[in-house]
């Protein structure tokens, strides 16, 4: 089912309640401009109509709540975290303005978690790190069973409860911590593992050491250095005992956040739309621009009258100035010809017209009685009660008008003549039945 852009341009400046300049553009994600009110959103055209309400009532929701401040000074803290608590608060705050949003939020995280939009179909929850779950309990929770322990819940808990976007800053810094915490643990869990390993396989018996490592020089190719862990000489190997111990210093990503985004991205049909151009209409100054109507006959009459003295001078300085004839004698015989046979119709239309004016006259008339006896009949005085002189009311007759737009653009060349014809016919008739006419050139 095809989805009209221009309608969920509505609905978000309903949402808005503001006039916002709502841009359909070829963008792969949304944005919102504070200072010219100006929501550029991106042809989501394959997305259903639930999942782009969705879309709309979120990008809207940011651009009511979040504020356009350059928060990097206040938290040291990956853009990735304070969206991902972002989005916890405006979903919150929009469910709490629009009621009926709440429902058009489950139905379309419904259908983006049917279709992975997440990418956590064949994933283990429980190893994700805890902004991913966070992520995904706030949109799909009621889809997808998501683990969390005591402490994350209190974590989680800060999270749900933010009112401000700077208790936005401060959640997403404790999730952030909490998180790079995990990490390092665990860092240091698999480099604690893989030394155990290491210090085994040095206790190994020395013919055994010797035996495989014989069976290991039989398999390696001539001129082959390949160094632990398969990976070619000089090449740095993700092993957590390379310098770097593992991605120790690795920041913690919200994977969920970045495979939702790429998936709403596809969504956009970006080859065979085309894009639409939007334009601001500049301010005009009407005193320069509006010209008034005498001032155009006036340029018309002027512009024929050059037209013959033109003609006329040429003739003159080539010594034929008598042969000068107007161009316009045969206009004016034509004019003068069609107006003779036009008298016939004009009058005929002029006749018809006050026929049916006095029969809705007398349609309306009203018969009343004056009070005054009428002597003529006070011999019926026995059998008539009707003994008063009556009197006929003719309400006045509605007033007519007629505006006629007349265009006389080039365009209108070939068709011209015929439609001055038809206005002069039309302009003689509401004359004779004075009709008001405003011409609009």
């Amino acid at each position: 089912m095809t989805v009209n852009a221009e309608i969920k341009g509505q609905l978000a400046k309903l949402l808005a309640t503001e006039d916002l300049i709502v841009e359909h553009r070829k963008v792969p994600t949304a944005s919102f401009d504070v200072e010219r009110r100006v929501l550029t959103l991106p042809l989501w055209n394959r997305a259903s109509g639930t999942v782009y309400d969705l879309l709309v009532g979120h990008e809207v929701g940011h651009a009511l709540f979040t504020p356009n401040e350059n928060w990097i000074e206040k938290v040291n803290v990956p853009p990735q975290f304070v969206n991902v608590v972002e989005d916890v608060r405006v979903e919150k705050m929009m469910k709490k303005k629009y009621p009926g949003l709440a429902k058009t939020f489950f139905k379309g995280y419904k259908e983006l978690s049917d279709d992975d939009f997440f990418s956590v179909k064949d994933e283990d929850l429980s190893k994700m790190n805890l902004a991913d779950r966070v992520n995904l309990h706030c949109k799909i929770g009621n889809f997808v069973a998501i683990p969390f322990n005591n402490e994350e819940l209190e974590i989680l808990n800060i999270i749900e409860n933010t009112q401000t976007f700077d208790e936005v800053l401060k959640a997403a810094e404790i999730l952030y911590k909490y998180c790079k915490q995990k990490q390092q643990e665990e860092t240091k869990t698999q480099l604690d593992n893989l030394k155990s390993q290491q210090s085994g396989a040095d206790s190994q018996p020395a013919s055994d050491f010797s035996d495989q490592q014989e069976g290991e020089n039989d398999q390696e190719q001539p001129g082959e250095t390949d160094s632990y862990g398969g990976t070619a000489k000089g090449e740095q190997s993700d092993s957590p005992m390379n310098g770097d111990h593992g991605g120790e210093d690795k920041e913690p990503e919200v994977k969920t956040d970045s495979n939702l985004n790429d998936k709403i991205e596809s969504l956009t049909d970006k080859v065979s739309l085309n894009e639409t151009v939007y334009l601001e209409i500049p301010k005009i100054n009407t005193k320069t621009a509006v010209v008034e109507n005498k001032e155009v006959h006036d340029y018309i009459s002027k512009y024929f009258q050059d037209y013959a003295d033109n003609l006329k001078n040429d003739l003159e300085e080539r010594g034929h100035g008598h042969f000068f004839v107007s161009p316009y004698i045969s206009a004016d015989s034509q004019f003068a010809e069609f107006k003779h046979s036009a008298q016939k119709e004009v009058n005929y239309l002029v006749k018809e017209f006050e026929c049916r004016k006095s029969a809705d006259s007398y349609a309306r008339s009203i018969v009343s009685r004056s009070g005054v006896l009428d002597t003529s009949k006070l011999h019926t005085y026995k059998f008539n009660e009707d003994l008063f002189k009556k009197v006929t009311s003719i309400p006045d007759g509605k007033n007519h008008g007629l505006i006629f737009i007349l265009d006389w653009s080039g365009s209108m060349s070939d068709v011209l003549l015929d439609t001055c014809k038809q206005m002069y016919n039309l302009l003689w008739f509401c004359k004779k039945v004075n009709i008001l006419v405003w011409i609009n050139e």
